[in-house]
């Protein structure tokens, strides 16, 4: 098994680092086809036009393993004689180690549909190429948007111009520095120039933040730091890995002070994405049953960051209308070229608490209390989702919800996140 895994070891430096290739030895020892396999689950095969590698070791050593086995058989994921998770989902739950005695669940994601990515793949190939297959990142490091970020000290507005993440619709200097500052993928250098990265990794973090800004998000505003994000563990080829939410769909059909709890979580949520000491302002382009999800101690926290925009409240946008409808290759990898972008002067502050109260509070709240009560909670929800050019109306109907959501709530140790504080106190 030792050899195995520098065999694996070997592998991925030669398949992310095309230099290493060409100056190995001819004897290099056969890779087995079992983790060639692997390799492709996981889109290793693919780099550097893909997420990173700082989690691989991981994979390898067989300490992160599908979610239902035993510690004692959690080997050989990447074996052929084991069935891969089916390629056409987004997201697989595992189990975490570091110890090899003690198993967490996390969360293996990938960023976009395994059709998506290979229509991408091939839309890279046939547009910038003129072939059916090529090297991805022969040809991306060929574009104009590259050669910018190749001879760049610092991410500035224009290079990000264009990308379809809704992150970067309306990027500040202040923005665009923190994501240089706190890149996970690589050492941290702790400074805004992006002296420390090399031309492998500029083209990892220009090809997740044009595919999909979650792993990002994660990165850029950690857990650790009261952040409503689940923590993001590392990456591997095109898998992301963060700890492990259930989502909210789940509980739907939860008891009444359970769906209260997290029905005014979500309003907290929502509260702390519009105001907070950073002064960034969060909004959602799309809200759905999988976009928050909550921790095994009851946390609700946000599941799903890539349909998350950002405005910085202290610069404003840098990025004039011309620039945001630049459209190049980078584009359109995972959306269609001819989608429109959304100016930044047209995002209302109460744009996400009405989506939230148009699709999901509904699904959670309704039917679950007495009829005086629920009369009311529906008069509020109701308000709230037609309320969009009444800033102060819904304002007014979120604090009277709340309010009303508040004791309703248990204290008890399902509710981990905040037992046994809620005995001695009513902010919990």
């Amino acid at each position: 098994r030792a050899a195995d895994s520098l065999m694996l070891l070997l592998v991925l430096t030669l398949s992310c680092n095309p230099s290493a290739a060409a100056t190995a030895s001819p004897s290099a020892p056969h890779i087995k086809p079992s983790y060639s396999f692997g390799r492709t689950f996981l889109g290793l095969d693919k780099c550097n036009a893909c997420i990173g590698t700082s989690i691989c070791k991981k994979f390898f050593k067989e300490e992160i393993s599908p979610q239902g086995q035993r510690a004692a058989e959690q080997r050989g994921w990447l074996s052929s004689h084991l069935k891969l998770p089916p390629s056409y989902l987004l997201s697989y739950s595992g189990n975490y180690t570091d110890d090899a005695k003690s198993w967490r669940l996390v969360d293996i994601t990938r960023l976009t549909s395994k059709y998506r990515h290979d229509r991408a793949d091939k839309r890279i190939c046939t547009s910038l190429l003129k072939t059916k297959t090529c090297s991805l990142e022969r040809a991306l490091r060929r574009t104009r948007r590259f050669q910018k970020w190749l001879r760049a000290k610092r991410l500035t507005p224009d290079l990000v111009q264009g990308l379809s993440s809704p992150m970067l619709r309306c990027p500040s200097q202040r923005l665009l520095d923190r994501i240089v500052r706190r890149y996970a993928e690589v050492p941290d250098a702790g400074s805004i120039y992006m002296d420390h990265l090399t031309d492998r990794d500029k083209l990892r973090l220009l090809y997740t933040l044009s595919v999909n800004s979650h792993p990002i998000l994660l990165q850029i505003f950690p857990d650790v730091e009261g952040w409503p994000f689940p923590r993001y563990l590392g990456s591997c080829g095109r898998l992301v890995v963060s700890a492990s939410t259930r989502p909210l769909r789940d509980f739907y059909g939860a008891a009444p002070e359970v769906a209260a709890d997290l029905a005014l979580q979500l309003l907290t949520v929502l509260r702390s994405m519009g105001t907070n000491d950073l002064n960034y302002f969060f909004y959602f382009t799309h809200v759905d049953a999988g976009t928050f999800g909550v921790f095994s101690n009851g946390h609700l926290f946000i599941r799903d960051a890539s349909t998350l925009g950002i405005i910085d409240k202290e610069e404003g946008s840098q990025l004039i209308d011309g620039q945001q409808e630049y459209k190049d290759i980078f584009s359109c990898l995972t959306v269609d070229c001819q989608s429109a972008f959304v100016s930044c002067n047209s995002i209302r502050e109460k744009h996400s608490l009405v989506m939230v109260c148009q699709e999901l509070l509904p699904k959670l709240l309704k039917g679950k209390f007495l009829q005086p009560v629920q009369e009311k909670i529906d008069s509020f929800l109701q308000y709230c989702a037609n309320g969009l050019d009444d800033d102060q109306g819904i304002n007014e109907a979120v604090a009277k919800l709340a309010e009303l959501l508040r004791p309703l709530r248990s204290c008890d140790s399902r509710f981990a996140y905040r037992y046994p504080d809620c005995k001695y106190s009513d902010k919990y």
